[in-house]
């Protein structure tokens, strides 16, 4: 199997992305004292910086990996929301952002010194959309989505990804196309039907409403949450342990991580989901575009903060690679016809 290869042919693969677009703002400083009005530490913010997340980060994925991302997402009539469409334009990403005065854009201020994050500030709105912002939001969709093969879910839990839009998407996206999912727990009981998800430990847990504390709870965790969301795959990513791939039909795989430091979990998952989608728009099977997702998600956590991953960064990784690491599990049976 031609690693190197395979990543280059995800360059100029298109990817529909949909969810909650957010801003990460990042403060640096130093501390040099204690605050006379309470026992916490001063910041003397010398820098700033402003990261996209969210939505936002796996569309950044796509692009830095050489693919064409197409993300609909929503923010405020505010100035962090203007910031994000700079942001997009600046990083090549097709963007369509509905902005709503009703709501805030979402901002996750992190307080830094010394190399260690003192304290995060969150601003958001996560309502559920109103009528308007509902109406906007599918007419969006509906005017491209019928452009990819394959679209992406990133659910953060602040509104755009809700049971009422994954019923009308269930009704409107195209046959055969794949739609993989990036969860949030909260709305797992919502999730249906759809091509994949990419949960991590913690969610596919609460997902399964099982503890996971071994390979076997691993397996009977994914194939609960196969069975009761009626998923044709699922991946749960392992942190440090890698990635579990469930092919219905051909087996459980298991990925050992590839990372070589850890510094920054931060962005791992969008990582994950945008170069399986990724892989998938460019013909790769599901195993295979997980192998990749696998070592792009090794290169993200060994920097800090949301990152994307260059395709040349990725071709340079694998080509250091000897031979593929993967393990087969176990079975699993074939998912019964969808009716």
């Amino acid at each position: 199997m031609n690693l190197a290869f395979n990543a280059s042919r995800m360059i100029g693969s298109r990817v529909l992305i949909i969810g909650d677009i957010m801003l990460d703002q990042y403060q640096k400083g130093v501390v040099e004292r204690i605050s006379p009005e309470a026992p916490v530490p001063i910041v003397k913010v010398t820098d700033q910086s402003f990261k996209i997340g969210g939505a936002g980060n796996v569309a950044q994925n796509v692009a830095t990996l050489g693919g064409k991302p197409t993300l609909i997402s929503l923010c405020g009539e505010d100035a962090y929301g203007r910031n994000l469409i700079e942001i997009c334009t600046e990083l090549g990403v097709e963007c369509r952002l509905i902005t709503s005065q009703f709501r805030e854009t979402t901002l996750k201020t992190r307080i830094i010194a010394a190399h260690q994050q003192m304290l995060r500030v969150d601003r958001e709105t996560d309502r559920p959309l109103d009528s308007l912002e509902f109406s906007k939001l599918t007419e969006a969709v509906d005017a491209r989505i019928d452009e990819f093969d394959t679209v992406i879910l990133s659910d953060y839990g602040k509104g755009v990804i809700s049971e009422k839009f994954l019923t009308w998407l269930h009704g409107r996206k195209k046959t055969g196309q794949k739609v993989i999912l990036d969860p949030k727990t909260c709305n797992f009981p919502h999730y249906s039907g759809l091509y994949g998800m990419t949960p991590n430990t913690k969610e596919a847990s609460e997902g399964a409403e099982m503890p996971i504390r071994s390979r076997e709870d691993i397996i009977e965790a994914g194939k609960k949450i196969i069975r009761e969301r009626s998923l044709q795959t699922l991946v749960i990513t392992l942190g440090a342990d890698g990635m579990a791939v469930f092919l219905p039909g051909a087996g459980v795989f298991h990925l050992p991580t590839m990372a070589k430091k850890v510094f920054d979990v931060t962005g791992a998952g969008d990582t994950v989901i945008a170069t399986i989608a990724l892989g998938l728009s460019s013909g790769l099977d599901l195993l295979s575009a997980s192998i990749l997702a696998n070592c792009a998600a090794g290169l993200v956590v060994g920097q800090v903060g949301a990152v994307g991953v260059s395709q040349e960064e990725l071709t340079e990784a694998l080509g250091a690679w000897t031979s593929v690491h993967h393990e087969k599990w176990c079975d699993l049976a074939a998912a019964p016809p969808s009716e």
